[in-house]
């Protein structure tokens, strides 16, 4: 199958696709295009890859849609600022704008200019992919000193079969502006879609910013996406990401602290089930001094689902006092249910504090016939105990909506009961 894998070329994957018509440099676009033309799909052989297998994507044919189709969709919260896209392109009729003082809020298809000052690597395939074929998505700028009081939704729809959604993101929040958004990816009436997505996330001087990372794509989609967030100084970011379905999900979070006296935060979930396979990488990289980091993910892993957890904490020559904080926690349902969980530090600095850990086993057995023994039956049992495992991250999740949303979610796909 490796074999197989290294001589698929990545210009197969995309030669129904049409070029991008967002205003990228040209000179990041060439760098893409060659990057495309050069490189083979990742296999497990590739460190970034080694418990992702991509061999069945590799081989299948997408198509974008050229206009934006029409399509129900669940909304997360009441705002009157959403924005909807369908199979990666923006849909108007769908989406509900109010013009808010300091906010600026439009689809990447009607003001890409924000796109000349981009500063987003071609450092893999898919952010390459991205660049060359990415249709439309998202320009959200908060003004300096400006407070957004709800959340921003941006709706991504897959809908239709074989479809690909390409999308782009840009927010950048200003020097003491405060503001949220959530992203909601979900599938309707859709059978094998592939989804590739970057947001490229800039938080200023004494700014802050949350954001939400909702995925409930069908048990056929595929998903690759990419957060790239850069903080300055005495910065305030959050990330919520809750992964409950899909076929292949791998989420990269890159982070880069380049002010003093932020504050960093990582909050993550994932379900698995079926013959799910579900991915997060997460990079915090510490490059000055006086920063800390709090990252907590957690995953319960049922049926022949796979799940990986890879999180790296750099820390860099000269960033003292630096608290830096990883752990990762699952749950294995079925004996046929596995986890790859691999926290790092890699610290060039001596007066820090920083740790990781990882833990990963099956449900306590003795508390199982504990609450049995109280009336409780065996399969309330278990839900119970999941549930308050889980808890730990929800409780973290400070929007009501989004947290109703989500143990919302919860309850009606497996009856967990919070």
């Amino acid at each position: 199958m490796e074999a197989t894998l290294m001589t698929t070329n990545s210009t197969d994957f995309t030669k129904n696709w049409s070029p991008t018509a967002l205003s990228f440099p040209k000179k990041l676009i060439e760098q893409a295009t060659e990057f495309i033309e050069t490189t083979h799909f990742p296999t497990t052989r590739d460190e970034h890859w080694k418990y992702t297998r991509l061999a069945k994507l590799s081989k299948q044919q997408f198509l974008q849609s050229k206009v934006a189709a029409t399509a129900e969709f669940d909304s997360i919260s009441n705002s009157n600022n959403r924005l909807v896209f369908v199979n990666g392109l923006f849909n108007a009729g769908l989406s509900n704008l109010t013009q808010s003082n300091g906010l600026t809020l439009t689809a990447l298809s009607e003001n890409s200019a924000v796109l000349n000052q981009t500063n987003v690597d071609v450092i893999d395939l898919f952010s390459a992919m991205n660049i060359c074929f990415a249709k439309d998505g998202i320009h959200v700028h908060v003004a300096k000193n400006q407070t957004i009081e709800t959340p921003i939704e941006i709706v991504f729809v897959q809908t239709g079969e074989q479809t690909a959604a390409v999308i782009h993101n840009q927010i950048t929040i200003d020097e003491g502006a405060k503001a949220s958004v959530i992203l909601n990816f979900q599938s309707k009436n859709a059978k094998n879609t592939f989804t590739n997505v970057i947001s490229n996330v800039s938080v200023g001087k004494n700014a802050h910013f949350t954001l939400y990372k909702m995925q409930t794509e069908n048990e056929t989609a595929t998903f690759i996406g990419t957060e790239n967030v850069t903080q300055e100084r005495d910065s305030y970011f959050h990330i919520h990401t809750s992964t409950l379905n899909g076929l292949l999900v791998r989420n990269n979070l890159n982070i880069k602290v380049i002010g003093e006296n932020a504050d960093t935060h990582l909050n993550g979930m994932y379900l698995g089930h079926g013959s799910m396979h579900v991915d997060n990488h997460t990079v915090v990289d510490h490059t000055v001094a006086n920063c800390e980091s709090n990252e907590l993910y957690k995953g319960v892993m049922a049926d022949k689902s796979t799940g990986v957890f890879n999180g790296k904490v750099f820390v860099r020559k000269d960033a003292q006092k630096i608290n830096a904080f990883q752990s990762n926690g699952n749950v294995l349902l079925s004996d046929d249910a596995t986890i790859n969980s691999k926290p790092e530090l890699e610290i060039y600095a001596d007066d820090v504090k920083c740790s990781h850990g990882s833990t990963t086993g099956q449900l306590d057995e003795e508390a199982v016939f504990y609450l049995r023994a109280r009336g409780i039956s065996e399969k309330a049992a278990r839900q119970l105990m999941v549930s308050a495992f889980i808890g730990d991250v929800i409780n973290k999740i400070d929007n009501t909506e989004v947290s109703d949303y989500l143990t919302s979610k919860l309850e009606t796909m497996f009856g967990w009961d919070f």
